[in-house]
């Protein structure tokens, strides 16, 4: 209408606002109203302030929701043997978590009371290295869910993280299996002869190190007494798998000769060779593995080979008027062994085309001179002598003689270790070894090679007063006056065996001699020990002999008995006018029977 004023255009577009939700917060959705009926409706401007303040409040009221539940490291709610870390940064968790720590100090800090088998014993904590990793536990605990509601609102409980020496618990929970334990039986094939013979496996029972570990840890924490169960553990390789070999290798390896060309001339190995170089031997996870020692076959084939090859011969050392003199070194040409062993292997499980060609190279010695001047062997620095009765027409001294001449001027480099086993091999009829007393099921019986352990025991303490490191040794079931109690050893192949590591930076030579009744292992090195001596405990829990009657005959040996008993030997290493180490041995003789050879009294 013409004349009247009207109101000032608003080209503003009309705008539609959603409506906003809140809990507790209930919103009319804002438009513009049709006509103009109904109640006064709101000015647009109005809501639209109404709903960005309520907008800016939400955010700012997120913002603050936020800062609250990641104040600190530590997700609010976050506790660790019931104290609260949460809020904290991970330095004041880590402080918190230690004051925690000390008021319990007097319960983590009680023997842990443990069951391994049937015995029972308290570990105390601090022994087997069991603690609380304050800083993983913390950085456990800071490990935050990523939604902040979550962190606003939850609670969690996080374990502590425990730490144990494994090595220390297990030292300390195998001295508590004691002799409910046993040793793995490890697989093996033996020669008698050209005959093969299995050694079947057996399992080991012992201790699950890293099951006990786990239980151990939970115990602690809860202060709760702990079992350990022994369980079994087999080697890699069964008993059929020792049946497969013996008649897919073994047998077929040794059924007739394999022909050896080389540019030079041929020689025929004979089945009798081919068993003294075919070793079988089982890694630590009992994995029989068989291989041609070609050392063995040099020796076995003997003046077969010397037509073809020149061996090298290493420096050597022998003992001329009390002192070290050196044998020099020879070069050779010899048959590729690398390549030899392999071929050999190849063909022996053939019952035709049963020849191996070889190549003849330029063989160098593996110890000069030079080197062997850098070992520094110039001393004796220990021996040891037992004696022995019978004479030198013995068997049993014949087999301790045999071993010792096999032993006589070895070298062991520093940190080599020394395998008697490995060194002399299997000791049987074909190495010249006879048929002598022996200790096999409580009971001593007619074996090939007895007496060796009285080699053994010597060699063994000439190592033992020399300083070097025990690796495996384990001494008689009986005790035998000829011997220092604990400190002896015996061997059997190939199941024990008597091992030393040279843990000195010298070399060490091995020294053997003997007379019609003693035989004497020395140790040439350089010292750097003042001494070593043993001091012994009292002998504890004697036990008295039984009288067994057995079944007179051949394999029937006699013995006079002897008590039980136990008993520790402490190693004093001196060094410098000092105690440098004292090393605890210990051991527990069974009582040996009186055994009679005749029928029981009373019997018919």
């Amino acid at each position: 209408m013409y004349g009247e004023k009207m109101p000032a255009a608003d080209d503003r577009p009309t705008i539609k606002v959603a409506a906003v939700s809140w809990p507790g917060v209930e919103m009319e959705p804002v438009a513009t109203p049709p006509g103009g009926g109904g109640k006064p409706a709101r000015s647009r401007r109005a809501r639209l302030l109404l709903a960005g303040g309520i907008v800016a409040a939400v955010l700012a009221g997120g913002v603050g929701l936020g800062a609250y539940a990641y104040a600190g490291d530590v997700p609010r709610g976050t506790t660790v043997l019931g104290t609260e870390l949460g809020g904290r940064s991970k330095a004041e968790a880590a402080q918190a978590l230690r004051a925690e720590l000390e008021r319990r100090a007097d319960t983590l800090n009680t023997p842990l009371a443990v069951t391994v088998g049937g015995n029972k014993a308290e570990l105390k904590p601090s022994d087997v290295g069991l603690a609380i990793d304050v800083e993983a536990t913390v950085a456990a605990a800071a490990e935050a869910d990523a939604h902040a509601v979550s962190r606003l609102v939850g609670s969690r409980s996080v374990e502590p993280v425990v730490t144990v020496d494994q090595a220390k618990l297990g030292a300390a929970l195998r001295k508590v299996m004691g002799a409910q334990g046993r040793e793995m039986t490890m697989p093996a094939i033996i020669w008698t002869g050209t005959t093969p013979k299995p050694v079947y496996p057996k399992p080991a029972l012992t201790i699950d190190t890293d099951g006990a570990a786990a239980v151990v840890k939970a115990g602690w924490l809860a202060a709760e007494p702990v079992t350990v169960p022994l369980v079994e553990k087999w080697p890699a390789t069964t008993r059929e798998e020792v049946d497969r070999i013996i008649a897919e290798l073994a047998r077929p390896a040794v059924a007739a000769p394999v022909t050896l060309t080389t540019d030079g001339g041929s020689v025929t190995v004979p089945p009798a060779a081919i068993a003294r170089s075919l070793r079988f031997s089982a890694d630590d996870a009992g994995t029989l593995t068989p291989k041609v020692d070609v050392k063995r076959l040099r020796t076995a084939l003997g003046d077969r080979l010397t037509k073809l090859e020149v061996e090298p011969q290493d420096a050597g050392l022998t003992i001329s008027g009390g002192k070290p003199k050196v044998l020099p070194s020879k070069a050779g040409r010899q048959v590729d062994a690398a390549a030899l062993g392999p071929a050999l292997l190849a063909v022996l499980p053939k019952t035709e085309g049963r020849t191996v060609t070889a190549e003849l190279k330029p063989a160098a010695p593996e110890l000069t001179e030079a080197e062997l001047a850098k070992l520094g062997i110039k001393e004796r620095v220990s021996t040891f002598t037992t004696h022995f009765t019978g004479g030198l027409s013995s068997p049993r001294s014949q087999n301790i003689v045999r071993a010792a001449k096999d032993v006589d001027g070895a070298l062991v480099k520093p940190g080599e270790t020394f395998s008697l086993n490995g060194h002399t091999g299997e000791r049987g009829y074909d190495q010249g070894y006879k048929d002598a007393p022996t200790i096999v099921g409580g009971k001593l019986v007619p074996g090939v090679g007895g007496g060796v352990s009285q080699f053994t025991t010597t060699l063994f303490n000439a190592s033992y007063y020399a300083g070097l490191e025990d690796v495996e040794h384990k001494p008689h079931s009986f005790y035998f006056s000829r011997y220092p109690a604990v400190i002896e050893s015996t061997i059997y192949w190939p199941q024990l065996d008597f091992k030393f590591r040279n843990n000195t930076p010298y070399g060490v030579l091995i020294d053997t001699s003997y007379t019609s009744s003693s035989i004497t292992v020395s140790i040439w090195s350089t010292k750097i020990y003042d001494s070593v001596k043993t001091e012994y405990g009292p002998r504890r829990n004697i036990t008295q002999p039984k009288t067994v009657y057995l079944t007179p005959g051949p394999s029937c040996i006699a013995a006079a008995g002897a008590v039980g008993f136990a008993q520790d030997a402490y190693r004093v290493i001196k060094k410098d006018g000092k105690v440098f180490k004292r090393e605890k041995f210990s051991w527990r003789y069974d009582a040996e029977p009186r055994f009679i050879c005749a029928p029981k009294p009373g019997d018919d």
